[in-house]
């Protein structure tokens, strides 16, 4: 196995840093867009934990996959992967607020997920977009 070198001591870059490193790389959904992208056939994955989704709610039409399984669900490569998930399946991943979705995403863009996204402000923006629909 090959030894991972030891991060450069110069530069750790920042939380901050590494989150815009990761959405540089994707595709941001707006909150009132998702309903659209569900229509045309995208997969919305939903990587909140059951508490969450107990106490705020369930996405609609959202496939719930943990977030610790998610890579090996949904990546091209995985033996593992869902029926019918390819390189160019458009998978928008949802979790709370848009952060971890984000990371999410550029991991599975990193995989081989040609069309992975996530949804800006995640599932709290989401109801807040939609809450007068």
């Amino acid at each position: 196995m090959p030894s991972v070198p030891p991060p450069d001591p110069s530069h750790e870059p920042s939380i901050r840093e590494w989150l815009a490193e990761a959405r540089a790389t994707i595709e941001r959904i707006e909150p009132q867009d998702l309903a659209r992208e569900l229509a045309t056939g995208a997969i919305v994955v939903d990587t909140r934990d059951s508490a969450d989704r107990a106490t705020e709610g369930q996405l609609p039409g959202a496939l719930v996959i943990t977030r610790n399984l998610l890579e090996w669900r949904l990546a091209p490569s995985s033996p593992n992967r869902l029926v019918g998930v390819h390189r160019d399946t458009r998978v928008i991943v949802v979790c709370n607020d848009g952060f971890s979705s984000s990371i999410a995403a550029a991991n599975l863009r990193r995989l081989g997920l040609n069309r992975a996204a996530d949804l800006s402000g995640g599932y709290r923006a989401w109801r807040a977009a939609t809450a007068g629909a």
